[in-house]
């Protein structure tokens, strides 16, 4: 980009060295090489008439009566761009990554005025899911906020406006589910407190949920809104302390792949403006939108229980629909409140005021996932922390001068590197990768020979365990020991006859594959008379001289 730019937006497809940013008036792609970077622009202007009638109407700001780009996804093939168009929102399709053109293809799209914001400083959220677009608008002035689908084939749905107070959304991810129809996206938003005392803050912070495969209600009740919208409260503090956070700001979410589980981190401040983190269960969230009791509402459910996800056409819910229907559109809200992992907010050994948020899970070198989150300061550094269940650990801090964030290594924690040996120094761990395996010794095996493998004992502060190689994954089995050998011997359970089996050492969290055998079963007998001869004990002799 030429210049400095209040207000920007991105998208970057995954595995691409494309980088597609919004600006006023102007789309920058950016392709990213090894000869350099290579720069297009593509404007995007408003018309005047939609300038002067912004300015006529009184802008939140006057700067902002121009065409800033707020949303730039790619919803299957079709690339969809959306602007605030100086107060009149409008949306384009992206051709080429060249030129911008009226939006068509297949699908149906909603309003440009339901998809970005009017104007940038109006709070937005959009991702898009198995070939649909989600919108989340925050309130501001004579909108009233709302959570909508607004592009592809299935039904464009919307919030009913009693669900939602005022609300400011910060963030919103996709709960996956190995059963697809039980998708949902969960958004992050703070609303007004209508009841809040004069003690109180005004705001609370919530939790909303859809399912992804809702198509809507029936032409009588919830025709074009959604069936299965619910939220809940989040809570942030410490505790029973009456020092809560009620103002989120920023939500990132780790899932596992096709797994609800994971966890979010959510931004958190109070009326004074001091930040936290917050950690918290998907697991949790799952569990009380499943099972807990809703707001105002007392009679026990009849049929299946509103707001489920099911699949589209599904006849479960029979005659009780339209009550289900009501009850759902009368009693979003559940009564369980949502609290953090470890009840209180993240202990970072900072007092620095965090203004942004970004996580990721690592594989380290151990086999072990950790939590890494980015914390951007209002003092211009960028906190690289380690969450663990035993706590966080600030690995390093870094000033905005930097373009990147280097690695550190074993003593900082960094689950991103290790170190090489063989070169002595500190490298970032290749991606895929796990933890350093053996080249498996073969061994050519009879059908009714007594196997038993030898693995050397090399530290004793480590745990020692058998796996074998299995198409789901690695079976674990226990050592039996001798002298300074973990033996693996064959038992009912653990049947030595052809595979990879490998011998793990496990010490402070770090896991090394010691060695490792691949058995070959050539179908033959050994003689009776030869087996008879050798013990456990000639063969672990054998083995050791072999191993040595």
């Amino acid at each position: 980009m030429t210049k400095p730019e209040n207000y920007i937006s991105m998208y970057h497809p995954e595995g691409s060295d494309t980088l597609y940013v919004g600006g006023k008036a102007m789309i920058y792609v950016l392709t990213f090489s090894d000869s350099g970077v290579r720069h297009l622009q593509i404007p995007a202007e408003s018309d005047e008439t939609a300038k002067n009638t912004c300015r006529a109407k009184a802008a939140p700001l006057e700067l902002e009566c121009d065409n800033f780009i707020t949303v730039i996804q790619k919803v299957n093939d079709t690339f969809i761009v959306c602007g605030t168009n100086a107060g009149s929102p409008r949306c384009w399709m992206l051709v080429n990554d060249t030129v911008l053109t009226d939006v068509q293809g297949n699908g149906q799209i909603a309003s440009a005025s339901d998809i970005s914001p009017a104007y940038p400083s109006q709070k937005s959220i959009t991702l898009t899911a198995d070939g649909g677009l989600y919108s989340a608008l925050s309130s501001v002035g004579g909108h009233a906020g709302s959570i909508r689908r607004t592009f592809g084939t299935q039904k464009l749905l919307k919030t009913e406006n009693i669900w939602l107070l005022n609300p400011q959304f910060a963030g919103a991810a996709i709960i996956p589910s190995s059963q697809k129809y039980k998708e949902e996206i969960y958004f992050f938003f703070s609303e007004i407190n209508k009841t809040a005392r004069v003690d109180e803050e005004p705001y609370r912070a919530r939790i909303g949920r859809i399912c992804m495969v809702d198509e809507g209600g029936i032409k009588a009740l919830l025709a074009d809104s959604w069936t299965t919208f619910m939220k809940a409260r989040v809570m942030c503090g410490a505790g029973s302390s009456q020092q809560q956070y009620n103002n989120i700001r920023q939500a990132v979410v780790l899932t596992a792949q096709d797994k609800r589980a994971g966890v979010i981190y959510g931004l958190f401040s109070n009326a004074w403006g001091k930040t936290v983190i917050c950690a918290y269960s998907i697991e949790d969230i799952d569990q009380a939108f499943s099972t807990s009791k809703l707001r105002g509402y007392s009679s026990p459910f009849i049929g299946m229980r509103p707001g489920t996800c099911v699949r589209k056409n599904s006849t479960a819910g029979g005659h009780n629909d339209i009550k289900n229907l009501g009850v759902i559109r009368y009693h979003p809200e559940i009564e369980d409140v949502i609290r953090p992992v470890g009840v209180a907010p993240l202990d970072l050994p900072s007092d620095d005021q965090i203004t942004h948020t970004v996580a990721d899970i690592v594989l380290a070198v151990n086999d072990e996932h950790y939590s890494v989150l980015y914390l951007g300061t209002e003092q211009g550094k960028v906190l690289k922390v380690l969450h663990t269940s035993d706590g966080v650990f600030i690995i390093s801090q870094y000033s905005l001068l930097y373009a990147s964030v280097p690695l550190e290594c074993i003593l900082s924690r960094d689950p991103y590197c290790g170190w090489d040996r063989a070169r002595r120094k500190c490298i970032p761990i290749p991606p895929g990768y796990n933890l350093r395996k053996t080249s498996p010794r073969e061994v050519i095996i009879q059908s009714n020979t007594r196997v038993f493998l030898p693995c050397p004992v090399r530290s004793f502060h480590a745990t020692y365990r058998w796996e074998k190689d299995n198409l789901s994954g690695a079976l674990d089995y226990p050592c039996l020991f001798s002298g300074d050998f973990c033996v693996l011997g064959p038992t009912i359970d653990t049947p030595l006859r052809e595979g990879v089996f490998r011998c793990m050492a496990t010490e402070d969290g770090f896991k090394v594959e010691v060695i490792s055998f691949r058995l070959v079963n050539d179908g033959g007998l050994l003689a009776a008379s030869f087996t008879s001869t050798f013990g456990l004990s000639l063969l672990l002799a054998a083995a050791t001289l072999w191993l040595h």
